[in-house]
């Protein structure tokens, strides 16, 4: 673990970018990014054109940091290159963000209420291609749906259950159990999540860092209990589908709580931009972001 790394994550002032969309989300990325399908012939030149966005976005004066953390990188984005040297790399010696990346394989279809992860065989070999880049983290998301008791449990047994392993290759796992911003039951969800949270932390041999990534909650400063935790790096929240500026408005209302924005970061942004519009567009979005996520 890199822990100059470790301690801008800690008590860095900032946010961290999700730049992470894999296969199924690309192409619509692409299109809010003002590059329709009929632009790209094959899967190959697809990860071309999204590589090139995120190589924007990572290399424009607006992306520093002075307001951002750490980024989220896609596997393939993570064996892509910027001006010669691997995305993680770049990231690291040339802007100071802390790289992460997206290891799970997609959602598996919902079952209580909840939808868990895909299996991933292949794990160790991408977490040992991961450290062999320099990734200092990894993400995984689950979804709640429903306020559902065993569903909810089944979500956090799974998140921990790859958290350790992944911590046993020196990486700090992010664990993302997203409760769906429409599900009915928003704060009993929540209610029962945290509690989850709590029995794992509380087991023994329970001795890794991780970073939760989780919605915005329905009552403000819900997590900040976590947050005091010595074991807990951050306590960041995705955009969960929010317009950026609701986002940001609710993310306020939490204080420690700090963002972790993937299609909010990137509203607005447009491959027909000039350099000075999609400068001064990135730049308004991760100033509201930043000061969103330093309350």
């Amino acid at each position: 673990m890199n822990e100059k790394q470790l301690a801008v994550m800690h008590s860095g002032k900032g946010f961290i970018a999700a730049l992470d969309q894999s296969g199924g989300s690309t192409p619509k990325a692409l299109a809010a990014y003002g590059i329709e399908p009929d632009s790209y012939s094959s899967e190959e030149e697809m990860f071309s054109l999204v590589h090139e966005m995120r190589t924007r976005m990572i290399k424009n004066p607006a992306f520093t940091s002075g307001h951002i953390l750490g980024a989220i990188l896609f596997e393939r984005t993570m064996d892509s290159k910027i001006d010669g040297k691997y995305t993680a790399d770049f990231l690291w010696e040339n802007k100071g963000i802390v790289p992460f990346l997206k290891i799970d394989k997609g959602l598996a279809d919902e079952d209580s209420g909840v939808q868990l992860m895909k299996p991933m065989p292949e794990l160790d070999e991408l977490l040992a291609r991961a450290v062999k880049r320099n990734i200092f983290g990894t993400k995984m998301r689950s979804v709640i749906k429903e306020a559902d008791a065993d569903g909810i449990k089944k979500v956090i047994d799974q998140q921990f259950e790859y958290a350790m392993k992944i911590a046993g290759y020196g990486l700090v796992p992010i664990i993302e159990p997203e409760v769906d911003i429409n599900c009915p039951e928003k704060a009993e969800a929540e209610k029962l999540m945290l509690a989850e949270i709590n029995l794992h932390m509380k087991q023994p041999g329970m001795n890794i860092k991780v970073i939760f990534k989780v919605t915005i909650p329905a009552v403000p400063d819900f997590y900040a209990p976590l947050m005091v935790d010595p074991r807990v790096v951050r306590v960041v929240a995705l955009s969960g589908g929010y317009p950026r500026d609701e986002a940001d408005e609710k993310l306020a209302q939490n204080h420690g709580l700090i963002a972790s924005f993937s299609r909010a970061l990137s509203e607005g942004l447009s491959a027909h931009q000039s350099e000075a519009e999609f400068t001064e567009t990135l730049r308004k979005t991760v100033e509201a972001v930043y000061t969103a996520s330093i309350t």
